[in-house]
Formats: structure tokens, sequence, C-alpha cells
């Protein structure tokens, strides 16, 4: 039985394997079958819904949003902010859903020109994402999502705010609608106060909404602050008075700066006409710029308290010096005038009554490298490197150009050119005993880069005989401030006009000036171009403004007065009324 079974066995066993073959086989061919006919199903059939499935649910890189950096003045006062807005789309796709009617209602609440949005509607709008309105009030928005318009969505932004409005504008300038700086400080400081987004995988839904945060990719980093030197309540009180002065002279612009004459510190560089930072529909021709830094001028007869310091410093001339003038002083073939025949002058008399034949003499007196040294010192022909874009470096041509006519015009501001705030600046060697500062936009306890011009000696000397200016019979007696002593300078230029040549009937009227001059804490610069009132003497349109902007910014700042006379009259104002 055993021999019997073993020799069967053998012929049994090829079948069995041929038949296992056969069942592999066929399952194999029909899984096969089955996954051919299931990837057809799957890529004809069901197509569509494959594709939905593939938007409904998706891995997206967002944005995480940052704040640029704050602008707020010296004490902390805020003149640039950012605020969350909604930004309002659309899908157009899902927008075809919604009644036109509703649309049409979303463009009169919205402001929005007829058809802007019911356009999208249309069947050859391919597009699955656009803006219907960027950077909108949040109370605007609310109204806008009671209104559950189908394909309609929100995003959340920031828009940048300028609470000082038009006031320090040209200052502070404004950004674009992706808050990238424009003009001003904004542009100029934009690396420093731009902010740096973050990055975040999410999982996004059909309609672009995210369900799920995945993972951070990049922290968000929130623009650095910048607090400038500029007192919002001194810029204030320059802006309205210039408002005031550009209407009663019919001026084409006036423009005033306010330095601390011990730092440097620009404490209000106002204009005017200005603008509104927060609207974006502004006049033709409307200036963003500030015209007291970019904008430069020949500064006329406010220079010649520099040619009688550089003279005095370098000894070409004695303080008691009497300078014959007689109206007139024939240069060559050329001819300064003075506006009358003062006679004999002192030096004194001299700056007090403005005369362009004494300042001449005195200049003449100078080798032409010296002179030409000390208004470069003092900072003529060169920017003030405030990272103010487009400040203006003004000119001073090179005195190896120069003849004795040349030499002479440069005494009383022709041929020499400088912007307000470098006028200003030049004035702070005489307001703080011969130490010329460096001027900043940023706020500061000390000036490091402040340069020794003049002597103590020489900027008091200099800064006495300004006093009289303003007394009585000087040329700015309306520059004078009750109870403080004022020093200063009047300058009343003609304009270049076309071909080069001066008008005959545009003038820029000019004064600048410090208080207390007994030791001088504010420089203040004026210029009024272009007065059509019927005065255009700097003393007559310049000096009112300086005179109540001093008052004011003396008062704010809690400087005590200086003039003696004043002090029992201010004691007496103080009490009960």
């Amino acid at each position: 039985m055993y021999n019997s079974y073993q020799q069967k066995a053998p012929r049994s066993q090829p079948a069995n394997l041929d038949k296992r073959r056969k069942i592999l086989l066929y399952c194999m061919l029909g899984g096969m079958v089955l996954l051919v006919l299931r990837s057809i199903h799957l890529q004809v059939v069901e197509k569509q819904f494959l594709q939905n499935k593939g938007v409904m649910q998706q891995v997206d890189t967002v944005s995480v949003l940052a704040y640029r950096g704050k602008i707020v003045d010296r004490n902390g006062e805020p003149l640039a902010v950012s605020s969350p807005v909604q930004s309002i789309w659309t899908n157009p796709q899902e927008l075809r859903k919604a009644d036109p009617k509703q649309l049409k209602q979303l463009e009169v609440l919205l402001g929005l020109s007829a058809g802007k949005v019911t356009q999208l509607q249309e069947p050859d709008e391919k597009r699955r994402f656009a803006h219907i309105m960027r950077k909108v009030n949040p109370q605007l928005a609310a109204k806008v999502k009671a209104m559950k318009l189908p394909g309609v969505y929100f995003q959340r932004e920031f828009k940048r705010y300028y609470p000082a409005g038009a006031v320090s504008a040209q200052i502070v300038g404004f950004t674009n609608m992706d808050d990238a700086g424009q003009e001003g400080l904004e542009l100029g400081f934009e690396e420093a106060l731009k902010e740096r987004p973050g990055k975040q995988r999410v999982i996004r839904d059909g309609i672009q909404r995210i369900i799920a945060e995945v993972e951070s990719v990049r922290e968000p980093v929130d623009g650095q602050d910048l607090q400038l030197s500029i007192d919002q309540r001194i810029q204030y009180l320059a802006f309205k008075e210039l408002q005031a002065a550009l209407a009663e002279n019919q001026a084409k612009a006036v423009t005033m700066v306010v330095l601390d004459a011990k730092t440097g510190e620009i404490l209000a560089a106002a204009n005017q006409p200005s603008f509104n930072p927060n609207s974006r529909k502004h006049p033709k021709g409307t200036s963003f710029k500030n015209q007291a830094i970019t904008d430069v001028f020949e500064p006329g007869s406010t220079v010649k308290p520099f040619v009688v310091a550089a003279a005095l410093e370098g000894n070409y001339i004695e303080p008691g010096i009497e300078i014959e003038t007689h109206g007139s002083f024939a240069i060559g073939r050329n001819v300064v005038k003075d506006v009358h025949n003062y006679g004999t002058l002192t030096l004194t008399e001299l700056l007090k009554k403005s005369s362009n034949v004494g300042a001449s003499k005195i200049a003449l007196q100078m080798p032409p490298d010296y002179f030409w040294g000390v208004y470069h010192k003092l900072g003529f022909g060169e920017a003030p490197e405030l990272s103010y874009p487009g400040e203006a470096r003004g000119s001073l041509s090179d005195y190896h150009h120069w003849r004795p006519f040349n030499q002479a015009t440069v005494s009383f501001g022709y041929g020499v050119s400088s912007s307000v705030l470098q006028l200003a600046k030049a004035y702070t060697a005489l307001a703080d005993d011969g130490l010329l500062h460096s001027v900043t936009l940023l706020k500061r306890d000390t000036d490091d880069r402040a340069v020794q011009v003049f002597s103590p000696k020489t900027a008091q000397q200099v800064r006495a005989m300004l006093e009289t200016v303003v007394m009585r019979d000087g040329t700015a007696y309306q520059a004078r401030v009750d109870g403080y002593r004022v020093a200063g300078k009047t300058g009343t230029v003609k304009k270049l006009g076309e071909g080069g040549k001066y008008t005959e009937d545009k003038y820029l009227g000019v004064f600048v000036g410090m208080a207390p001059a007994s030791n001088p804490r504010l420089v203040i610069a004026v210029m009024v171009d272009e007065p059509s009132a019927g005065k255009y003497y700097g003393g007559l349109v310049a000096a009112p403004a300086f005179s109540k902007v001093m008052a004011g910014a003396l008062r704010i700042l809690g400087i005590a007065p200086d003039q003696e006379e004043s002090m029992p009259m201010l004691l007496v104002k103080k009490g009960p009324a």
C-alpha cells in the first residue's frame, strides 16, 4: 500500500499546481481589469468631482501681517499710525449668483463707479480673485458684510492714518496703498519703518477661507517706531500763523522753521499751502515736499550779520569802525546801492539800517578764501543730512571765480542760495555763542556734530547789534515779543525771473531771529514768497508771523522772560483778574 501511494502521488501533483496557477492568473487579470475600470471611472465619470475636491482643500502659504512703525513727536503724540481695516474682494465665479440689484447697492454704498462690481459677473470673466475695494473702515465693512452677498469676502489689512492731518503732512509724508513710503520721512526712513510680514502654512477650503493652521514658517517683525524732534504744539502754532500770513499777504507760499538753539533739533517746519495726507485726492499742483527743507532762494540781507561776524573774527575790522556809505558804491563798472543815503554808519547801524554799501565795503576787506570759508563753515552749499528726500544743499560759488563785485553781492545775499532750514541753522552760530549746530528731525539731547565757527565774544557782539533791528527805528519792529529781548535780521529779495534777470515786482520777504536774546533758546526763520497785498519788506510780511510763533513757543516751553522792564507787567498779569 505504501509503495502504491508513493507511485500515485507524483502523478496528481502537476494537475494541482496548474489549477492554482490558473486561479492566481485569473485573480491578477481580474484585479488589473478592476484597476483600469476604476481609473477610467475616476478620470472620466468622476473627473469634475475630484477637481472640486482638490480645490476644496489645499495647503497654502499666507502672509502674517505686521505693523509698520509709528511716527510720533518729541512728546509721544502720534503723527502716523497703522490701523486695522478690511479689504473687500470677490471670487467672480461665485459672484454670478448674486442679485445684480444688490451689487448696484454695494457700488453706491462704497462710492464706486456704476458697473465696477456688476461687470465681474460677465460670463467671460475667468478670474477667481478680484479686489472690490481695499482698506475700508470697519464700520463700512460691517455694512457690506450685513448684505451677505455670495462670492464677497473680507481680508484684514492695515491703513496708514495721520492724526495731525495737514499740520505735519509735509514733514511726515505719506505711504501708498501697499504701505510703502512715498514722500517725507515715510520715504526717508522706509527701511526702519517698514514691517516684515511673517509666513504661515494653512489649509484653505474651496472659497479660500482658512480652515486650519499647519505651521509657522517665519515670524512677523513690526517696523521700528520713529520719534521726531518736532513739537506738535509748536508745529500747529506755526501752521496756523502761516495760514493767516498767506491770506493776509496774498502770497504764493509761506514757510517757517523753528530750531532749538542749543541742540539743533527742528521743533517745527511748516508750509502753506499744505495738503491732507489722509486723502488720496489733492488739487493739481499740490506740493507734497517740505519746502522749508527742499526749496532754495537767495537769502538777501539776512546774511549781513555773518559778514560782520567774519570780519570781526578775522580782525579785518575793529568793533568801533565807522563806514561811509552815501547811498552808492562803485565797484569797477558796477554799482552797489542802498535804499537811502545812510551817510556814516557804525556796525550796529549798518545792520539796523541794512546797508548793502556798508556790507560790501566790509566784505572787500577780507580775502576771498577766508570770506568763502566762513560761509562754507556755516553750511551754505552743504546738505543738512537729515535723511529727508530731496533736501537742498543750496549753492555757494567757488571763490576762485569771484571778482570784487561778486564778493560784494554775496555779502548782501545775492549769488548764494539756501533753504529756509539752512538759513536758520546758520543763525545757531550767533545764538549759541559761536557754536554752529547740525540740524535733525529726530529727538536728541545733545549735538555731537556742533562746530565752533565764531568766538563767544564775536557772537555776543553781533547778537547785541541785531537787537537794535527790532527796535522802533529798526527794520523789524513788528518782530518784537512782549517780555523778551529779540535779535534778528530782515531780508527783502528780488526774485530771479526768466533769462536770469531779477524781477521788479516779485519779492521774497524774510526774517530770521532768536529769543531770549540774552541767552537764545529758539531760532525762527520765516520766508514769504511773492506777497502781493501791497507790502513786501521782510519786516512787514515775515516779522509779524515770527513774533506770534516765537511768543507762543516760548510760553509752551516755559522759557522765562529776559526783558526787565516787562517782567513786572507780566507778573501782574499772572495774578487774579
